[in-house]
């Protein structure tokens, strides 16, 4: 684990200024856990008594403002006997009051008995809704006014949103006004928690082979990193994954490489942990839909209020990067949304029987585009049909029958976000070469669809394979265009096979479909 406190950059400070805040950051990114170590390094500071508790009980009590308010109280009451507050500094009974009262009034009496200034951090305090979180709110922003001594002196509001969000949820206006009627006028400060940089990454593996002696590469460190991009559970996932006996099994002495990495990366995808299902299931929400489908087609947004307001959400749940450009925030989960998306199709794909390997073990892409060829001239239409994501229906339908192709045998990375106008893929297959020795096939390709008032894509995709076949350091390439015009959907052209070059002279086989 990392010393959680450099995690929260200025969170003392704020605390000391006797400051209220907003912490947030996505699920899994280490709130809970940093802001335990700082409330109980507080705490042994001898100044302060700092507390962390979730308001997660209170989830279920929405329109019920009493049954919030008492959930609330008592896990206060539980966190402060089990963090193991100093005596003098634990709550007393809490005293009776009316409803919409009953959480100020057992501020008030523990703030006048506890010998130091309260620290209070409400964790998962967007648990809350509606009339509870605003009553809760409200209770804050009254008693504010009798802080340090007769109320908390400092008070963090901890969850996956921002304060924006919490006004919305509290039926409030979500824009901060000049009014002193919003309770969330009284919060100085919102920041997020971000995630490891490549530095903390290779200082957090430090750790386990410090304790064990089990080297992490530089490659497998800078592998982690790449795939995880420093998300906290995908840094620690990927880590333990590969060194857990019951799982990989990867045991000291024998040194952790990118090849490990890149096993513990196709394991956590195909086996969907909570965290990965959870981001999954986000997918079917139409404002997740409408940031998420122009990202796979490649396509240009008209930007508007409701849009960024889209953007923010998937940004707090992770799911996009926090920085622009606007991208999906890792790799692992630029698989996970395609594999999820395509997963209804995949579940329809009757391969044939007689595989796709060639005899060394390498993947027959010939015979794969054909075979995919004549699967969509008869199926294609029906399965863009059923696409909840319509826009980029055809693109899924290939990649699930790519994913059919390769499972177990091999791995499929994938490129793709707002302004590429394209997808890309690379597939990469273990096979043994002439020689009998271990090597691996890699193909590249590239997805287009052509519209209705498009142009000839042609050009433009060459020119912008070649520019991926250079990157990949490779001769040759695939370019799969799917013609959506009204006009050739109707006629249902028979797929059409050619050869192009690249304007570097590299050899395109191109499928049109």
């Amino acid at each position: 684990m990392l010393p959680p406190e450099p995690r929260l950059p200025g969170a003392r400070d704020l605390v000391e200024q006797g400051l209220y805040f907003v912490v947030h950051a996505p699920r899994q990114t280490g709130k809970t856990t940093s802001l335990t170590a700082l409330a109980r390094d507080i705490t042994a500071g001898g100044e302060r008594a700092a507390l962390l508790f979730s308001c997660e009980r209170a989830r279920i009590f929405t329109d019920d403002v009493i049954a919030a308010e008492r959930s609330i109280l008592q896990a206060i009451t539980e966190a402060a006997e089990i963090r193991g507050l100093p005596a003098e500094c634990l709550p007393p009974a809490w005293p009776e009051a009316a409803e919409g009262s009953l959480l100020k009034a057992g501020l008030q009496a523990w703030a006048l008995s506890c010998p130091r200034p309260l620290v209070l951090f409400f964790d998962e305090f967007d648990s809350l809704a509606g009339p509870a979180m605003l009553s809760i709110a409200s209770q804050l922003r009254d008693g504010f006014q009798f802080k340090p001594d007769g109320f908390p002196a400092s008070v963090a509001l901890c969850g996956l949103r921002d304060i924006r969000d919490y006004r919305i949820a509290a039926g409030q206006n979500p824009e901060p006004s000049g009014s002193s009627t919003s309770p969330f006028n009284i919060i100085d400060k919102s920041f997020r928690m971000y995630d490891f940089t490549r530095e903390k990454v290779a200082e957090l593996y430090g750790q386990h082979t410090a304790e064990t002696g089990q080297e992490f590469t530089a490659e497998a460190v800078d592998r982690a990193f790449e795939y995880s991009q420093g998300q906290p559970w995908l840094v620690n996932a990927l880590a333990r994954e590969i060194t857990d006996k019951n799982e990989m099994g990867i045991l000291p002495p024998e040194p952790i490489t990118a090849a490990h990495v890149d096993t513990a990366k196709e394991r956590l995808i195909l086996e969907r942990a909570t965290h990965i299902q959870y981001l999954a299931d986000r997918l079917a929400e139409p404002r997740v839909k409408r940031v998420i489908e122009p990202l796979l087609a490649g396509d240009f947004v008209d930007s508007d209020a409701t849009f960024d307001d889209d953007l923010q959400y998937l940004r707090d749940l992770g799911l996009i990067a926090a920085t622009d450009p606007v991208r999906v925030a890792n790799p692992v989960y630029r698989e996970v949304i395609a594999r999820q998306l395509a997963m209804r199709t995949a579940v329809q794909i009757t391969l044939p029987s007689s595989g796709f390997l060639l005899p060394d073990g390498r993947l027959d892409t010939r015979r794969l585009l054909e075979e995919f060829a004549a699967f969509w001239k008869q199926n294609g239409e029906i399965l863009v049909r059923g696409e909840a994501y319509h826009e980029v229906a055809p693109q899924l339908v290939f990649m699930a029958y790519l994913q059919r192709v390769v499972n177990g045998g091999g791995q499929v990375a994938r490129e793709y976000g707002i302004g590429r106008g394209r997808i890309d893929l690379t597939v990469t297959k273990p096979y043994t070469d002439a020689d009998g020795k271990p090597a691996v096939q890699r193909e590249a390709i590239e997805l287009k669809v052509r519209r209705k008032g498009d142009g000839n894509p042609l050009k433009e995709a060459l020119a912008q394979l070649d520019g991926y076949l250079h990157r990949l350091d490779l001769d040759a390439g695939i370019l799969i265009i799917f013609d959506r015009r009204p006009s050739s959907i109707r006629k249902r052209p028979a797929p059409e096979f050619s050869g192009h070059r690249t304007p570097d002279g590299r050899d395109i086989t191109l499928l049109a479909v």
